[in-house]
């Protein structure tokens, strides 16, 4: 009997310490449901922090924008852009057999052309490249002795384009052509 008092009293003591173990246990589970609200909290207000600098960012990125937008406009509007116009003016000498054609013509032609009259005859540009083509298949034929067709071939090539280039150079000067 004395077992069994002691084997009853021993698993008195046994629940009555289950109990205050589940009690600690149970407050150690609160605690840590409340701890975790407390840092998915933090976690919150951090994630607000961020989005407001990033928001205060943006709106620094675009007043920076605008204030550079501005300066660029400040920067461009003085600029003063003049256009100018040429005339050209058609100098070849006029016939003076029927005078009262030529004033009849000029006014038709002055009011209809405005300013932009084509000189008649071979332009400098074609002048040169007559002239360069020309001497430079003569040049071509006699420096490559062993094709003398081929070098004519080539120098005349080279001598056009040159000869032209000088030609057209010379119309721009002139006022033949207009400069680019």
């Amino acid at each position: 009997m004395k077992n069994i008092l002691l084997a009853g009293f021993v698993s008195m003591l046994m629940m009555t310490a289950c109990k205050k173990d589940n009690t600690i246990a149970e407050k150690s589970l609160e605690q840590q449901k409340v701890e975790f609200q407390q840092r998915q909290l933090e976690i919150e207000q951090q994630k607000l922090a961020i989005e407001k600098e990033r928001m205060a960012y943006e709106t620094q990125k675009k007043a920076d924008s605008i204030a550079e937008v501005n300066k660029a406009a400040a920067a461009a509007a003085p600029k003063v852009v003049t256009r100018t116009k040429t005339v050209y003016v058609n100098r070849t000498p006029r016939r003076a057999s029927s005078s009262g054609s030529v004033a009849s013509n000029s006014g038709a032609s002055a009011g209809s052309t405005q300013g932009t009259a084509q000189k008649q005859g071979m332009s400098k540009a074609a002048k040169g490249a007559i002239i360069g083509t020309v001497g430079g298949a003569a040049a071509g034929a006699i420096i490559n002795k062993n094709n003398r067709g081929a070098g004519a071939v080539i120098g005349g090539i080279v001598g056009g384009a040159t000869g032209y280039a000088i030609g057209r150079a010379q119309d721009r000067k002139d006022g033949r052509v207009q400069p680019r």
